[in-house]
């Protein structure tokens, strides 16, 4: 039985409770000066970030696409299977408009790099062990505003610690594809960082 999106019908983890599809009649609320806290998944929640490459090329993508557009980057973290971003709204763009352009960078640009794998092993991106997929990331996306400091803090504390609550590493400082080094050392790691105040 399929769900959302073509993906097998299964329940996931969101949000702090178990679901098994993403809510319909998610409102975006936009104009109103709040940072956004976005939460995206690939294709059926399948590890297709699961490796260095894969996250280098989204987190290049972010920051070309930042600079294009001009959004604060507050924070970010890249998972294997989902990732979140702190952001602005740009002066002349939404988030909803900047996912789609990132979403869509970053899957040509993984498509367009893909390296040949031999057979037998699982080649990701756009393989999910049994073949094709037949898209890189999964439709929608989460967005809540942050609207204080305390919640600028909570959100940032959240993605920084996602790595270590999943054991991928022991400590925030271990995992390269977050914004935790820039708030640690208050300098760049591999996509500039907009400091919350």
């Amino acid at each position: 039985m399929l769900g959302l999106g073509g993906c097998p019908t299964r329940r996931f983890y969101v949000w702090g409770f178990w679901s098994g599809s993403m809510p319909k009649g998610l409102k975006r609320y936009y104009g109103q000066g709040h940072l956004h806290f976005l939460t995206f998944s690939c294709y059926c929640r399948l590890p297709l970030l699961g490796t260095a490459r894969a996250r280098n090329v989204f987190v290049a993508a972010l920051a070309r696409i930042r600079a294009r557009y001009h959004f604060l980057l507050v924070g970010y973290v890249v998972m294997p299977e989902h990732v979140h971003l702190l952001i602005s709204e740009g002066p002349k763009c939404t988030p909803s408009l900047v996912l789609k352009v990132l979403k869509q960078r970053v899957s040509r640009d993984l498509r367009r790099h893909r390296r040949r794998v031999p057979a037998g092993q699982m080649g990701l991106p756009f393989k999910d062990g049994a073949g094709e997929v037949p898209r890189f990331w999964q439709p929608r996306f989460y967005d809540f505003n942050v609207y204080s400091a305390k919640k600028i803090r909570e959100k940032l504390e959240y993605m920084h610690g996602n790595p270590v609550k999943r054991g991928l590493v022991g400590n925030p400082r271990e995992w390269e594809w977050s914004s935790f080094k820039s708030y640690e050392k208050g300098e760049g790691g591999l996509a500039p960082i907009d400091f919350a105040g």
